[in-house]
C-alpha cells in the first residue's frame, strides 16, 4: 500500500509496504529511496544524518539511498542538484513514478517508477533518462545504492572456462587509480569477488562486466540482491562495466550501469533493476560460505 509519511526530518515522504517491507521515497528532493528494510527492521541503506530533511541546498548532496545519475562520472553530468521536490504519480497500490526538474546544466530529466509486489519481498525499479536538448547527448544509466555500514558486498564471477577454448579475454575488471589490490577488505575469489564495509577505511572502487546480472550486500542480517541486464553485444562505460561498488568509512554502494545510448532530442533511455530482501541471512566470508547461504536465496 501507499501512504504519505515523515521521514527523517521530510514531512511528504511516500512508504511503499506489503506485510513484510517497506521502501520509504522522497518527494521533496530527489528522486531517491532513502530507507529499504523489513518493518520494524533496519534500513539496510546508509542515511547521512547531518543532510536529513534538508533542500534547496546550492550544492549535491549525497544522503543516501538509492538514485540515478548518468555515465560517465562528471561534473556537471553526474552531480547535477536534486534538492529540489520531484513531480509524483501514483500507478496503483504499490506502484509510484517520480519525476525530477529538468536539469538545465545537462539538458535531461531523469524519471523513476517504484514497483513493490504486493505478496513477495520483491521490487521493481525503472529509471529513465530523456534527453530534452537540442542536440544528441551519449550517456549510460547508472543506479546507485548506498549501503549502510558494516556489510559486505558480493559479486559473482563467471564459470572458468578452458584455456584451449579461451585463448582471447573476455572479462574486464576495471580498477580505480586508489585502488589497492592487497586492501583487507577486498577479497578476490575463484567465484565471488567480496567487499567489506570499514569505517576505519577511505576509498576504494571496482567495476567489471557482470555476466551473471546480480550483486548483493549482505548488511544487519539483511540481504539485499540486485538484479539487472547484461547484454553481451553492448557498449558499457569505464571500460565495459555493467556493474561497479565502491566504499569508503561512510558506505558502501552497489551500482549497475545500462549501455552507452547516444540519446537524440526527446528520445528516452531505459534502465531496470529488481530487488530481493532476505532476512535472518547468516555472515559469509568465503566462497564456500556464499555458495551455501546466499546462493540459493539468489537463484531460488
Amino acid at each position: 500500500m501507499i501512504s504519505k509519511v515523515e521521514y527523517g526530518g521530510w514531512k511528504n515522504c511516500i512508504r511503499l509496504a506489503n506485510d513484510e517491507i517497506e521502501l520509504i521515497v522522497t518527494t521533496e528532493v530527489g528522486p531517491r529511496i532513502i530507507r529499504t528494510g523489513f518493518i520494524n527492521g533496519p534500513n539496510v541503506m546508509k542515511n547521512f544524518t547531518e543532510q536529513m530533511g534538508g533542500t534547496g541546498e546550492g550544492e549535491w548532496m549525497i544522503r543516501g539511498g538509492h538514485r540515478l545519475w548518468s555515465c560517465p562520472e562528471g561534473k556537471p553530468r553526474s552531480y547535477a542538484l536534486d534538492n529540489s521536490s520531484v513531480e509524483v504519480e501514483e500507478l496503483g497500490a504499490y506502484s509510484v513514478r517520480l519525476t525530477s526538474p529538468p536539469e538545465v546544466e545537462n539538458g535531461i530529466q531523469k524519471e523513476v517508477e517504484i514497483t513493490l509486489a504486493a505478496g513477495a519481498n520483491q521490487v521493481t525499479v525503472v529509471h529513465r533518462i530523456t534527453n530534452l536538448g537540442a542536440w544528441d547527448i551519449e550517456l549510460a544509466p547508472w543506479a546507485l545504492t548506498v549501503m549502510d555500514t558494516g556489510g559486505i558486498a558480493i559479486v559473482p564471477l563467471p564459470e572458468k572456462r578452458s584455456h584451449a577454448d579461451s585463448l582471447l579475454p573476455d572479462f574486464p575488471l576495471v580498477l580505480w587509480p586508489y585502488t589497492d589490490m592487497s586492501d583487507a577488505r577486498l577479497r578476490w575469489g575463484r567465484r565471488y569477488i567480496t567487499l567489506k564495509q570499514d569505517v576505519t577505511k577511505g576509498p576504494t572502487k571496482f567495476g567489471m562486466s557482470n555476466e551473471l546480472g546480480w550483486a548483493a550486500y549482505l548488511v544487519h542480517n539483511t540481504l539485499l540482491v540486485k538484479y539487472f541486464d547484461y547484454n553481451p553485444g553492448a557498449d558499457y562505460p569505464d571500460g565495459g562495466c555493467n556493474f561497479e561498488t565502491f566504499s569508503n568509512e561512510d558506505m558502501l554502494e552497489i551500482e549497475s550501469l545500462g549501455a552507452l545510448t547516444i540519446l537524440e532530442p526527446a528520445e528516452t533511455v531505459e534502465h531496470v533493476e529488481s530487488w530481493r530482501l532476505f532476512k535472518d541471512v547468516a555472515d559469509v566470508s568465503t566462497d564456500e560460505e556464499i555458495d551455501r547461504v546466499v546462493r540459493p536465496l539468489v537463484e531460488g
